[in-house]
Protein backbone atom coordinates (compact mmCIF):
# COMPACT_ATOMS: atom_id res chain seq x y z
CA UNK A 1 0.00 0.00 0.00
CA UNK A 2 1.16 3.50 -1.06
CA UNK A 3 0.95 5.07 1.96
CA UNK A 4 2.72 2.72 4.20
CA UNK A 5 5.83 2.93 1.56
CA UNK A 6 7.85 5.55 3.89
CA UNK A 7 10.81 4.77 5.33
CA UNK A 8 12.98 5.77 8.88
CA UNK A 9 16.57 5.99 8.57
CA UNK A 10 18.62 5.60 11.61
CA UNK A 11 22.02 6.11 12.28
CA UNK A 12 24.28 8.23 14.08
CA UNK A 13 26.88 8.52 11.78
CA UNK A 14 25.65 11.70 9.80
CA UNK A 15 28.01 10.62 6.00
CA UNK A 16 26.25 6.91 6.24
CA UNK A 17 22.82 8.33 7.16
CA UNK A 18 22.81 10.89 4.47
CA UNK A 19 24.45 8.48 1.67
CA UNK A 20 21.74 6.34 2.27
CA UNK A 21 19.13 8.69 2.54
CA UNK A 22 20.09 10.34 -1.16
CA UNK A 23 20.65 6.68 -2.69
CA UNK A 24 17.12 6.03 -1.37
CA UNK A 25 15.48 9.07 -2.58
CA UNK A 26 16.70 8.57 -5.86
CA UNK A 27 15.25 4.95 -5.59
CA UNK A 28 11.93 6.78 -5.48
CA UNK A 29 11.19 6.24 -1.56
CA UNK A 30 10.41 8.70 0.36
CA UNK A 31 12.65 9.03 3.50
CA UNK A 32 12.66 10.38 7.18
CA UNK A 33 16.18 10.20 8.90
CA UNK A 34 17.10 10.26 12.36
CA UNK A 35 20.54 10.43 14.30
CA UNK A 36 19.70 8.69 17.27
CA UNK A 37 17.33 6.02 18.75
CA UNK A 38 15.34 8.78 21.05
CA UNK A 39 15.06 10.68 18.17
CA UNK A 40 13.43 7.96 16.25
CA UNK A 41 11.04 6.57 18.98
CA UNK A 42 9.66 10.22 19.05
CA UNK A 43 9.09 10.09 15.50
CA UNK A 44 7.57 7.12 15.78
CA UNK A 45 5.12 8.07 18.14
CA UNK A 46 3.87 10.56 15.47
CA UNK A 47 3.92 8.93 12.16
CA UNK A 48 3.82 5.28 11.16
CA UNK A 49 6.25 3.85 8.81
CA UNK A 50 6.32 0.44 6.70
CA UNK A 51 9.93 -0.10 6.67
CA UNK A 52 12.72 1.02 9.41
CA UNK A 53 16.29 0.74 8.72
CA UNK A 54 18.17 1.46 11.77
CA UNK A 55 21.65 0.72 12.96
CA UNK A 56 22.36 -1.96 15.87
CA UNK A 57 24.80 -0.19 17.83
CA UNK A 58 23.34 3.19 18.56
CA UNK A 59 24.13 5.22 21.82
CA UNK A 60 21.19 5.50 24.62
CA UNK A 61 18.70 3.35 22.88
CA UNK A 62 19.89 0.24 20.77
CA UNK A 63 18.49 -0.62 17.12
CA UNK A 64 17.59 -3.87 19.50
CA UNK A 65 15.73 -1.55 21.81
CA UNK A 66 13.83 0.11 18.38
CA UNK A 67 12.92 -3.23 17.00
CA UNK A 68 11.01 -4.70 20.44
CA UNK A 69 9.47 -0.91 20.22
CA UNK A 70 8.55 -1.67 16.89
CA UNK A 71 6.86 -5.24 17.33
CA UNK A 72 5.12 -4.44 20.15
CA UNK A 73 3.52 -1.09 18.62
CA UNK A 74 3.36 -0.89 15.31
CA UNK A 75 2.83 -4.54 14.18
CA UNK A 76 2.93 -3.72 10.26
CA UNK A 77 6.03 -2.23 10.26
CA UNK A 78 9.36 -3.96 8.79
CA UNK A 79 12.98 -3.76 10.44
CA UNK A 80 15.58 -4.31 8.87
CA UNK A 81 18.99 -3.63 10.85
CA UNK A 82 22.20 -2.53 9.71
CA UNK A 83 25.34 -4.02 11.53
CA UNK A 84 28.99 -4.58 11.68
CA UNK A 85 30.80 -7.85 10.75
CA UNK A 86 32.07 -8.44 14.45
CA UNK A 87 27.74 -7.83 15.78
CA UNK A 88 26.11 -10.86 13.29
CA UNK A 89 25.79 -13.13 15.83
CA UNK A 90 23.37 -10.24 17.50
CA UNK A 91 21.61 -9.69 14.44
CA UNK A 92 21.37 -13.52 13.80
CA UNK A 93 19.42 -13.03 17.81
CA UNK A 94 17.94 -10.26 16.27
CA UNK A 95 16.09 -11.80 13.60
CA UNK A 96 14.37 -14.32 16.50
CA UNK A 97 12.77 -10.96 18.41
CA UNK A 98 11.05 -10.00 14.83
CA UNK A 99 13.59 -8.37 12.48
CA UNK A 100 12.76 -8.74 9.03
CA UNK A 101 16.12 -9.02 8.36
CA UNK A 102 19.93 -7.67 8.47
CA UNK A 103 22.65 -6.47 6.08
CA UNK A 104 26.13 -5.90 7.20
CA UNK A 105 28.72 -2.78 6.83
CA UNK A 106 30.13 -2.08 4.57
CA UNK A 107 26.34 -1.37 3.12
CA UNK A 108 25.73 -2.72 -0.51
CA UNK A 109 22.55 -0.68 -1.91
CA UNK A 110 21.88 -3.04 -3.92
CA UNK A 111 21.12 -5.31 -1.47
CA UNK A 112 19.62 -2.84 0.44
CA UNK A 113 17.20 -2.23 -2.26
CA UNK A 114 16.09 -5.82 -2.53
CA UNK A 115 15.81 -6.01 1.18
CA UNK A 116 13.43 -2.54 1.24
CA UNK A 117 11.54 -3.99 -1.41
CA UNK A 118 10.70 -7.34 -0.05
CA UNK A 119 10.05 -5.45 3.20
CA UNK A 120 7.82 -2.85 1.82
CA UNK A 121 5.45 -5.95 0.45
CA UNK A 122 5.47 -7.74 3.82
CA UNK A 123 4.16 -4.41 5.54
CA UNK A 124 1.62 -3.99 2.72
CA UNK A 125 0.66 -7.60 2.98
CA UNK A 126 0.48 -7.49 7.10
CA UNK A 127 -1.14 -3.55 7.13
CA UNK A 128 -3.82 -5.11 4.46
CA UNK A 129 -4.63 -8.70 6.36
CA UNK A 130 -4.73 -5.85 9.67
CA UNK A 131 -6.92 -4.31 8.09
CA UNK A 132 -9.62 -7.03 6.41
CA UNK A 133 -9.75 -8.45 10.19
CA UNK A 134 -10.98 -4.72 10.88
CA UNK A 135 -13.52 -4.91 8.42
CA UNK A 136 -15.13 -8.71 9.71
CA UNK A 137 -14.63 -9.72 13.18
CA UNK A 138 -11.23 -8.89 14.36
CA UNK A 139 -10.63 -7.83 18.73
CA UNK A 140 -10.56 -4.48 17.51
CA UNK A 141 -13.33 -3.62 14.23
CA UNK A 142 -17.09 -4.53 14.78
CA UNK A 143 -18.89 -4.47 11.03
CA UNK A 144 -16.63 -1.31 9.86
CA UNK A 145 -15.58 0.64 12.92
CA UNK A 146 -11.88 1.24 12.98
CA UNK A 147 -9.52 1.76 15.85
CA UNK A 148 -6.58 0.57 18.09
CA UNK A 149 -6.28 3.07 20.87
CA UNK A 150 -6.50 2.41 24.49
CA UNK A 151 -10.42 4.19 24.47
CA UNK A 152 -11.52 1.99 21.24
CA UNK A 153 -10.21 -1.14 23.13
CA UNK A 154 -12.70 -0.12 25.52
CA UNK A 155 -15.27 0.69 23.47
CA UNK A 156 -14.56 -2.78 21.80
CA UNK A 157 -14.44 -4.40 25.14
CA UNK A 158 -17.99 -3.67 26.22
CA UNK A 159 -18.89 -4.41 22.21
CA UNK A 160 -17.65 -8.31 23.25
CA UNK A 161 -19.77 -8.46 26.28
CA UNK A 162 -23.03 -7.23 25.17
CA UNK A 163 -23.43 -8.06 21.76
CA UNK A 164 -25.00 -11.44 22.44
CA UNK A 165 -27.28 -9.90 24.61
CA UNK A 166 -30.99 -8.24 24.57
CA UNK A 167 -29.93 -5.64 26.77
CA UNK A 168 -31.50 -1.78 25.80
CA UNK A 169 -28.31 0.02 25.24
CA UNK A 170 -27.71 3.63 24.53
CA UNK A 171 -25.10 5.08 22.66
CA UNK A 172 -23.71 8.39 23.84
CA UNK A 173 -20.90 10.60 22.15
CA UNK A 174 -20.75 14.09 19.93
CA UNK A 175 -21.80 14.18 16.51
CA UNK A 176 -19.74 12.43 13.66
CA UNK A 177 -18.12 9.53 16.00
CA UNK A 178 -20.03 7.03 14.29
CA UNK A 179 -23.21 6.03 16.85
CA UNK A 180 -25.12 4.61 14.40
CA UNK A 181 -22.61 2.33 12.58
CA UNK A 182 -21.99 1.32 16.42
CA UNK A 183 -25.79 0.32 16.59
CA UNK A 184 -25.88 -1.86 13.56
CA UNK A 185 -22.90 -3.72 14.05
CA UNK A 186 -24.16 -4.86 18.08
CA UNK A 187 -27.43 -6.21 15.46
CA UNK A 188 -25.60 -7.46 12.38
CA UNK A 189 -22.62 -8.85 15.02
CA UNK A 190 -25.35 -10.54 17.49
CA UNK A 191 -28.47 -13.11 17.61
CA UNK A 192 -30.33 -10.98 16.13
CA UNK A 193 -28.60 -10.33 12.66
CA UNK A 194 -31.35 -12.32 10.37
CA UNK A 195 -33.99 -9.80 11.34
CA UNK A 196 -34.84 -6.07 10.26
CA UNK A 197 -32.57 -3.36 11.52
CA UNK A 198 -34.92 -0.05 11.24
CA UNK A 199 -33.19 3.24 12.30
CA UNK A 200 -35.12 6.33 12.46
CA UNK A 201 -33.79 9.50 13.34
CA UNK A 202 -35.82 11.31 15.74
CA UNK A 203 -34.69 15.08 14.77
CA UNK A 204 -35.24 14.45 11.38
CA UNK A 205 -38.70 13.77 11.32
CA UNK A 206 -41.58 16.85 12.06
CA UNK A 207 -42.96 16.09 15.74
CA UNK A 208 -46.36 15.74 14.50
CA UNK A 209 -45.25 13.16 11.99
CA UNK A 210 -42.58 10.62 14.40
CA UNK A 211 -45.50 9.30 16.43
CA UNK A 212 -46.84 7.64 12.92
CA UNK A 213 -43.59 6.49 11.95
CA UNK A 214 -42.36 5.24 15.10
CA UNK A 215 -46.06 3.45 15.91
CA UNK A 216 -48.23 3.46 12.94
CA UNK A 217 -51.09 4.37 12.00
CA UNK A 218 -54.92 3.30 11.05
CA UNK A 219 -56.94 4.48 7.90
CA UNK A 220 -58.68 7.69 8.55
CA UNK A 221 -56.31 8.60 11.91
CA UNK A 222 -56.00 12.18 10.37
CA UNK A 223 -55.58 13.11 6.94
CA UNK A 224 -53.68 11.78 4.56
CA UNK A 225 -53.83 8.51 6.22
CA UNK A 226 -55.69 6.66 3.48
CA UNK A 227 -54.75 3.04 4.65
CA UNK A 228 -53.13 1.49 7.32
CA UNK A 229 -49.34 1.44 8.02
CA UNK A 230 -47.55 -0.38 10.23
CA UNK A 231 -44.59 1.88 12.01
CA UNK A 232 -40.98 1.15 12.58
CA UNK A 233 -41.35 -1.13 15.63
CA UNK A 234 -43.62 -3.39 14.11
CA UNK A 235 -41.03 -3.58 10.55
CA UNK A 236 -38.79 -4.01 13.46
CA UNK A 237 -40.48 -7.21 15.14
CA UNK A 238 -37.67 -9.89 16.04
CA UNK A 239 -35.00 -7.34 15.45
CA UNK A 240 -33.86 -4.33 16.18
CA UNK A 241 -35.07 -0.99 16.36
CA UNK A 242 -31.85 2.41 16.74
CA UNK A 243 -33.54 5.73 18.02
CA UNK A 244 -30.79 8.24 16.42
CA UNK A 245 -31.13 11.52 18.44
CA UNK A 246 -33.34 10.59 21.14
CA UNK A 247 -32.84 13.64 22.86
CA UNK A 248 -35.14 15.81 20.57
CA UNK A 249 -38.16 13.49 21.29
CA UNK A 250 -40.99 15.53 22.19
CA UNK A 251 -42.35 14.51 25.64
CA UNK A 252 -46.03 13.14 24.94
CA UNK A 253 -43.91 10.72 22.51
CA UNK A 254 -41.72 9.92 25.64
CA UNK A 255 -44.58 8.36 27.56
CA UNK A 256 -45.67 6.72 24.68
CA UNK A 257 -42.56 5.06 24.22
CA UNK A 258 -42.03 4.21 27.55
CA UNK A 259 -45.16 2.12 27.89
CA UNK A 260 -44.16 0.39 24.71
CA UNK A 261 -40.64 -0.22 25.96
CA UNK A 262 -42.32 -1.10 29.59
CA UNK A 263 -45.08 -3.36 27.71
CA UNK A 264 -42.98 -4.90 24.49
CA UNK A 265 -46.25 -4.18 22.84
CA UNK A 266 -47.62 -1.46 20.54
CA UNK A 267 -50.96 0.54 19.22
CA UNK A 268 -51.32 2.54 16.28
CA UNK A 269 -52.19 5.94 15.82
CA UNK A 270 -56.29 6.24 16.06
CA UNK A 271 -56.47 2.27 16.58
CA UNK A 272 -57.14 0.30 19.47
CA UNK A 273 -55.58 -2.65 18.98
CA UNK A 274 -52.17 -3.30 20.78
CA UNK A 275 -49.76 -5.97 18.88
CA UNK A 276 -47.41 -7.59 20.89
CA UNK A 277 -43.40 -7.10 20.31
CA UNK A 278 -39.74 -8.89 20.56
CA UNK A 279 -38.06 -5.88 19.72
CA UNK A 280 -34.60 -5.09 20.92
CA UNK A 281 -34.08 -0.98 21.35
CA UNK A 282 -30.78 0.77 20.77
CA UNK A 283 -30.93 4.60 21.15
CA UNK A 284 -28.38 7.25 20.56
CA UNK A 285 -27.79 10.70 21.21
CA UNK A 286 -25.08 13.37 21.31
CA UNK A 287 -27.25 15.41 24.13
CA UNK A 288 -26.36 15.58 27.99
CA UNK A 289 -29.82 13.65 28.86
CA UNK A 290 -28.74 14.21 32.45
CA UNK A 291 -28.68 17.91 31.85
CA UNK A 292 -31.79 18.09 29.36
CA UNK A 293 -33.48 15.82 32.29
CA UNK A 294 -32.81 19.08 34.91
CA UNK A 295 -34.08 21.18 32.51
CA UNK A 296 -37.85 19.46 32.11
CA UNK A 297 -36.86 18.37 28.51
CA UNK A 298 -36.79 14.50 29.43
CA UNK A 299 -37.89 12.25 31.06
CA UNK A 300 -36.20 10.76 34.07
CA UNK A 301 -37.92 7.46 33.95
CA UNK A 302 -37.42 6.98 30.17
CA UNK A 303 -33.76 7.93 30.50
CA UNK A 304 -33.16 4.78 32.96
CA UNK A 305 -35.24 2.25 30.68
CA UNK A 306 -32.80 3.67 28.03
CA UNK A 307 -29.72 3.36 29.81
CA UNK A 308 -29.12 -0.39 30.53
CA UNK A 309 -25.97 -0.33 29.18
CA UNK A 310 -24.22 2.73 28.12
CA UNK A 311 -21.97 3.22 25.16
CA UNK A 312 -19.65 6.58 25.41
CA UNK A 313 -17.80 6.62 21.94
CA UNK A 314 -14.51 9.10 22.30
CA UNK A 315 -14.24 12.30 19.78
CA UNK A 316 -11.48 11.82 17.63
CA UNK A 317 -9.66 14.12 19.13
CA UNK A 318 -9.14 11.54 22.16
CA UNK A 319 -7.96 9.01 20.14
CA UNK A 320 -5.42 10.46 17.84
CA UNK A 321 -3.26 7.36 17.68
CA UNK A 322 -5.92 6.29 15.57
CA UNK A 323 -5.62 8.97 12.76
CA UNK A 324 -3.27 7.08 10.73
CA UNK A 325 -5.66 3.91 10.37
CA UNK A 326 -8.64 6.45 10.12
CA UNK A 327 -7.06 7.99 6.97
CA UNK A 328 -5.55 4.80 5.74
CA UNK A 329 -9.33 3.29 5.52
CA UNK A 330 -11.37 6.60 3.82
CA UNK A 331 -8.65 6.40 1.02
CA UNK A 332 -9.02 2.77 0.36
CA UNK A 333 -12.90 3.46 0.64
CA UNK A 334 -12.88 6.22 -1.32
CA UNK A 335 -10.90 5.54 -4.23
CA UNK A 336 -11.86 2.42 -4.51
CA UNK A 337 -15.61 4.61 -5.20
CA UNK A 338 -14.15 7.01 -7.53
CA UNK A 339 -12.22 3.96 -9.38
CA UNK A 340 -8.53 5.72 -8.62
CA UNK A 341 -5.19 4.16 -7.58
CA UNK A 342 -4.78 3.95 -3.93
CA UNK A 343 -3.66 7.75 -2.86
CA UNK A 344 -0.62 8.36 0.07
CA UNK A 345 0.01 10.63 2.26
CA UNK A 346 3.08 12.60 3.25
CA UNK A 347 4.68 12.62 6.58
CA UNK A 348 3.61 15.94 6.79
CA UNK A 349 0.27 16.13 5.77
CA UNK A 350 -0.21 13.07 8.32
CA UNK A 351 1.03 14.78 11.06
CA UNK A 352 -1.18 18.20 10.35
CA UNK A 353 -4.22 15.23 10.33
CA UNK A 354 -2.95 13.93 13.17
CA UNK A 355 -2.72 17.92 15.30
CA UNK A 356 -5.94 19.23 14.29
CA UNK A 357 -8.97 18.54 16.73
CA UNK A 358 -11.39 17.38 14.23
CA UNK A 359 -14.72 18.90 15.90
CA UNK A 360 -16.59 16.98 13.07
CA UNK A 361 -15.18 13.64 14.03
CA UNK A 362 -15.31 10.60 11.97
CA UNK A 363 -17.56 12.21 9.59
CA UNK A 364 -15.63 15.74 9.30
CA UNK A 365 -12.52 13.19 8.56
CA UNK A 366 -14.46 11.46 6.08
CA UNK A 367 -15.67 14.06 3.85
CA UNK A 368 -12.58 15.80 3.94
CA UNK A 369 -10.56 12.52 2.53
CA UNK A 370 -13.46 12.39 0.15
CA UNK A 371 -13.01 16.44 -0.70
CA UNK A 372 -9.28 16.05 -1.13
CA UNK A 373 -9.00 13.08 -3.25
CA UNK A 374 -12.17 14.12 -5.51
CA UNK A 375 -9.88 17.74 -5.97
CA UNK A 376 -6.39 16.23 -6.34
CA UNK A 377 -4.81 15.24 -9.88
CA UNK A 378 -1.86 13.65 -7.98
CA UNK A 379 -1.60 10.27 -6.42
CA UNK A 380 -0.27 11.55 -2.99
CA UNK A 381 -1.96 14.05 -0.84
CA UNK A 382 0.57 16.64 0.39
CA UNK A 383 -0.24 19.02 3.17
CA UNK A 384 -0.33 22.24 0.83
CA UNK A 385 -3.26 20.02 -0.60
CA UNK A 386 -5.71 19.52 2.75
CA UNK A 387 -8.06 22.81 3.91
CA UNK A 388 -6.65 25.62 5.17
CA UNK A 389 -7.71 25.49 8.75
CA UNK A 390 -6.08 21.85 9.06
CA UNK A 391 -2.43 23.52 7.86
CA UNK A 392 -2.84 23.12 4.06
CA UNK A 393 -2.27 26.06 1.84
CA UNK A 394 -4.63 28.86 1.21
CA UNK A 395 -7.95 28.37 1.11
CA UNK A 396 -9.39 28.18 -2.58
CA UNK A 397 -11.45 31.31 -2.52
CA UNK A 398 -13.17 30.32 -6.34
CA UNK A 399 -14.74 27.85 -3.77
CA UNK A 400 -16.59 30.22 -1.98
CA UNK A 401 -16.31 33.32 -3.81
CA UNK A 402 -19.62 34.41 -5.25
CA UNK A 403 -19.85 35.72 -8.72
CA UNK A 404 -21.49 38.90 -7.80
CA UNK A 405 -20.30 41.81 -5.29
CA UNK A 406 -21.13 41.53 -1.90
CA UNK A 407 -20.06 45.14 -0.91
CA UNK A 408 -22.04 48.30 -2.27
CA UNK A 409 -21.80 51.64 -1.71
CA UNK A 410 -24.42 51.05 1.03
CA UNK A 411 -22.37 48.57 3.10
CA UNK A 412 -22.07 45.13 3.34
CA UNK A 413 -25.46 42.77 2.65
CA UNK A 414 -24.94 39.95 5.26
CA UNK A 415 -28.25 38.41 4.78
CA UNK A 416 -27.00 38.15 0.63
CA UNK A 417 -23.64 37.26 1.57
CA UNK A 418 -24.43 34.70 3.45
CA UNK A 419 -26.78 33.18 1.12
CA UNK A 420 -24.46 33.75 -2.07
CA UNK A 421 -22.17 32.09 -0.11
CA UNK A 422 -24.03 29.44 0.38
CA UNK A 423 -25.11 29.18 -2.94
CA UNK A 424 -21.55 28.62 -4.95
CA UNK A 425 -20.55 26.16 -1.69
CA UNK A 426 -23.63 24.05 -2.69
CA UNK A 427 -23.25 24.96 -6.44
CA UNK A 428 -19.43 23.70 -6.27
CA UNK A 429 -20.70 20.27 -3.79
CA UNK A 430 -23.15 19.59 -6.28
CA UNK A 431 -21.04 19.85 -9.34
CA UNK A 432 -18.37 17.67 -7.59
CA UNK A 433 -20.52 14.97 -6.82
CA UNK A 434 -22.20 14.88 -10.42
CA UNK A 435 -25.48 15.67 -9.10
CA UNK A 436 -25.98 12.79 -6.50
CA UNK A 437 -27.62 14.80 -3.71
CA UNK A 438 -26.56 12.25 -1.03
CA UNK A 439 -23.09 12.72 -1.95
CA UNK A 440 -23.15 16.58 -2.10
CA UNK A 441 -24.55 16.46 1.04
CA UNK A 442 -21.84 14.30 2.58
CA UNK A 443 -19.21 16.80 1.23
CA UNK A 444 -20.94 19.71 3.09
CA UNK A 445 -21.16 17.48 6.19
CA UNK A 446 -25.16 18.41 6.03
CA UNK A 447 -28.18 15.99 5.75
CA UNK A 448 -29.40 15.30 2.62
CA UNK A 449 -33.02 16.70 3.67
CA UNK A 450 -31.05 20.10 4.65
CA UNK A 451 -29.43 19.97 1.66
CA UNK A 452 -32.92 19.68 -0.48
CA UNK A 453 -34.67 22.47 1.60
CA UNK A 454 -31.28 24.88 1.08
CA UNK A 455 -31.35 24.21 -2.73
CA UNK A 456 -35.50 25.39 -2.72
CA UNK A 457 -34.69 28.58 -0.44
CA UNK A 458 -32.02 29.55 -2.51
CA UNK A 459 -33.76 28.84 -5.84
CA UNK A 460 -30.95 26.63 -6.71
CA UNK A 461 -33.39 23.83 -8.26
CA UNK A 462 -33.37 25.69 -11.98
CA UNK A 463 -29.16 25.80 -12.02
CA UNK A 464 -29.55 22.11 -11.02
Amino acid sequence: MKELSQILLIDDDSRNREALTLLLNKAGYQVDAAASGEEALAILAKTPYAVIITDLILPGVSGIDILKTVKSDYPYSSVILITGHGSAETAVEAMKEGAFDYITKPVSFSKLEILVTKALEKSNLVAENLYLRQQLRGRFSFDNIIGHSPAMQQVFSRLDKIVHTDSTILILGESGTGKELVARAIHFNGVRRDKPFVAINCGAIPADLLESELFGHVRGAFTGAVSDKPGKFELADGGTVFLDEIGTMPQHLQMKLLRVLQEQEVERVGGSKRTKLNVRVISATNAELEKEIKNGRFREDLYYRLNVIPIRLPPVRQRREDIPLLVRHFLQQTCGEMSRPLMSVSPEAMRALEEYDWPGNVREMQNIIERTIALSDSDRIEKRDLPADIGGGEEDLDLITPSQPLVTEKGIDMPGTINAIEAKMISDAMEIACGVKARAANLLNINRTTLVEKIKRLNLAAEE
